[in-house]
């Protein structure tokens, strides 16, 4: 049957208003990313709620020291689950809403016991994550400057030695946990390991800088080698805000 062309634009109308609503619902019906549910509920200006910070640069910058793939999965799975199972617990328990995420860790045994465990693993799993991405940038590594150069040398007689004494601190640390150079509540510098996502900040001491060596920071590029990925680590090191953190440490 042959269409005039009136009929036909008719025609044609139709079908492009029905493909236009069909792939609107589609968009919104969509699944969407662990990262974006995460941080839509955090841009509701809703009292105590815990942001999943972004990323302060893109996914590649710190190639090839670390992929693109590793910090897109770190940062958008492991870290907005963090967020996701923290905000879930502290929604139980809305006097906690005024306290940082910092002092619960701080002090665990003032954390309602039902909540205490998943405060204890997600919030130090925010807090450890936040801090690891802000002291990492690209364009960065190479020895330390400023303050926090200084507290090195006295404290471990050079640069190496502490490189060396951190490292091994990663290497060593069976399964799951963190390497940290603290500042003590003697305001010593010291090196330490933790298990998991537990924080210094539990013990009284201040992280002011740590390496992540769970096998989900490495395992997609360097596999089982934790050294390899140790010593690259410090390619990446923004020591102008790690000396921010050293600063406040000493404040």
């Amino acid at each position: 049957m042959n269409l005039n062309r009136r009929h036909f634009l008719i025609l044609f109308g139709t079908c492009a208003a029905s493909y236009t609503l069909n792939a609107c619902a589609f968009a919104e019906n969509s699944p969407k990313t662990e990262a974006e549910e995460v941080t839509k509920v955090a841009s509701k200006p809703e009292s105590g709620v815990i942001k999943l910070p972004p990323l302060p640069y893109a996914y590649d910058a710190l190639e090839p020291h670390i992929d693109a793939e590793t910090m897109r999965f770190h940062h958008d799975k492991h870290h907005a689950g963090y967020v996701k199972n923290l905000n879930a617990a502290l929604k139980k328990h809305p006097e906690l809403k005024d306290k940082s995420i910092e002092d619960l860790l701080s002090d665990l045994e003032s954390v309602p016991s039902d909540i205490r465990r998943t405060v204890r693993n997600n919030g130090g799993g925010h807090v450890n994550h936040s801090m690891f991405w802000e002291i990492m940038g690209p364009n960065a590594g190479g020895e330390p400057t400023g303050a926090i150069a200084e507290a090195i040398k006295k404290e471990f007689g050079s640069f190496e030695k502490f490189q060396g004494e951190f490292n091994e601190a990663g290497k060593s640390r069976f399964g799951s946990g963190w390497a940290w150079l603290v500042l003590g509540e003697d305001q010593k510098l010291e090196v330490m390991t933790t298990a998991n996502q537990d924080s210094p900040f539990s013990e009284g001491k201040y992280p002011i800088m740590g390496n992540d060596v769970w096998e989900h920071a490495y395992y997609i590029k360097y596999r089982n080698r934790r050294a390899e990925y140790l010593k690259a680590w410090w390619n990446v090191l923004n020591w102008d805000e790690i000396n921010k953190r050293f600063a406040k440490a000493v404040a």
